[in-house]
């Protein structure tokens, strides 16, 4: 494990590299805008991928190496993902563009652009809680690439009989909230929700390289 700060126009972004020793992609994931990359999805990916010759580049945006507690507006996570993507391409291998949340947002809205082999939204945030009308099913539909999107059964931001008919594929993980936390009466233990998440993760990314 390494880290490497990048200088973005929208601040020192921060990537934490999870390298495979026989490496063939290099996956890309960033955090939500209430937290980092020390969510439990992103930590399991990280530490299962490598193994499947992957690297998985975790990513800091700007505005969470400065130690701010609100994420900035969608337009200034682009202009952050932007400024660090040469670095996530530098090793030379096809990129997969992923995240959590709002950085699975930022991984639809710009993958075509910068050339992503595919995306990896994780917990994507369909809607806000309660407001279904106020979909984002747009930036989904718009990503241009491959798209694996991985979403708790209980998800408050979308549950995944919600999600629009597409060309993405959509792995559901039962009894999950926003964070795949699930709870104790359910049928499937924590540890089972997180091997379901990296399963399909490993099983999808097989086919981008």
């Amino acid at each position: 494990m390494a880290t490497e700060i990048i200088s973005t126009d929208a601040g020192d972004a921060r990537i934490t590299w999870h390298r495979a020793r026989k490496a063939r992609l290099v996956l890309a994931l960033s955090h939500g805008a209430g937290g980092g990359i020390e969510a439990r999805d992103l930590r399991a990916i990280a530490a299962e991928l490598p193994a499947h010759g992957v690297t998985v580049a975790l990513v800091e945006q700007p505005w969470r190496v400065a130690g701010k507690k609100l994420a900035p507006a969608p337009k200034t996570l682009d202009v952050g993902w932007r400024g660090l993507w040469p670095a996530l391409a530098k090793p030379g291998f096809p990129v997969i563009a992923g995240g959590r949340s709002a950085g699975a947002r930022v991984a639809c809205r710009t993958a075509t652009e910068l050339g992503a082999s595919g995306v990896l939204a994780l917990s994507f945030p369909l809607h806000p809680p309660g407001k279904p009308e106020k979909s984002r099913a747009d930036e989904l539909l718009g990503a241009g690439v491959p798209t694996l999107v991985v979403q708790g059964g209980n998800d408050p931001f979308g549950k995944p009989a919600e999600f629009p008919k597409g060309t993405h594929e959509l792995v559901e993980v039962p009894y999950g909230d926003h964070g795949f936390v699930v709870p104790k009466r359910a049928e499937i233990t924590q540890e089972r929700a997180l091997e379901i998440i990296t399963g399909a993760v490993v099983t999808w990314s097989a086919s981008r390289g």
